[in-house]
């Protein structure tokens, strides 16, 4: 806009302003007198967000992992906490899998892997059809998979009381018992941030 026009905007906009206070609000003789209303305060309400105490109830333990997902990393964590709803699980529960999931496989349903295989563990939970986890076809679905995982926690005696690392490896069985829990404040992240949606 040049200089010219915007002097000559300005100066109407200011004459409507000042007109506007000199004139004053336009008054109605007969209109009734208008009574003040006590307005109550209105409460910010936050989306439902699970309880960070609820899921990280001992608080981390150790150095913390981290890794950047994709969409179909996503979308394994949506379907493990499905599974976990459907399972009538809580939010810990799903704590407790998506961390053990960012173990095993860094949410990749993994199917074999040939020499880089560790003897036949497959799925998110690399669940190994020889130890009666399932079919290679049931333990790479992400449902099942996770179903089975929960299966396993629930009956784990006490398991909500349990660090991260020693319920999971309870259920797991891991020659690395203690690498669980670097995963724990990811997990609780991912179902802080997924588990309403």
């Amino acid at each position: 806009m040049n200089t010219i026009m915007r002097k000559s905007v300005l100066g109407i906009a200011g004459l409507a302003f000042a007109g506007g206070i000199f004139a004053g609000p336009a008054t109605n003789a007969e209109a009734a007198p208008v009574e003040a209303v006590a307005v109550k305060p209105v409460a910010v309400v936050q989306a439902d967000k699970p309880d960070m105490g609820k899921l990280v109830p001992h608080g981390v333990q150790g150095e913390q992992s981290r890794i950047d997902l994709n969409g179909e990393q996503v979308e394994n964590v949506k379907a493990i906490i499905a599974a976990t709803k459907k399972s009538d699980m809580d939010e810990r529960a799903a704590v407790v899998a998506i961390a053990t999931a960012l173990q095993e496989s860094k949410l990749e349903n993994l199917g074999h892997l040939g020499d880089r295989n560790d003897h036949d563990s497959q799925g998110l939970f690399q669940q190994r059809p020889s130890s009666g986890w399932g079919t290679v076809e049931q333990i790479t679905d992400p449902e099942y998979s996770t179903m089975a995982f929960l299966k396993g926690l629930k009956q784990v005696d006490g398991w909500q009381d349990m660090p991260l690392t020693k319920a999971a490896q309870t259920v797991q069985v891991s020659a690395y018992p203690f690498h669980y829990a670097q995963w724990e404040q990811q997990a609780a992240d991912l179902v802080a941030k997924h588990w309403n949606n």
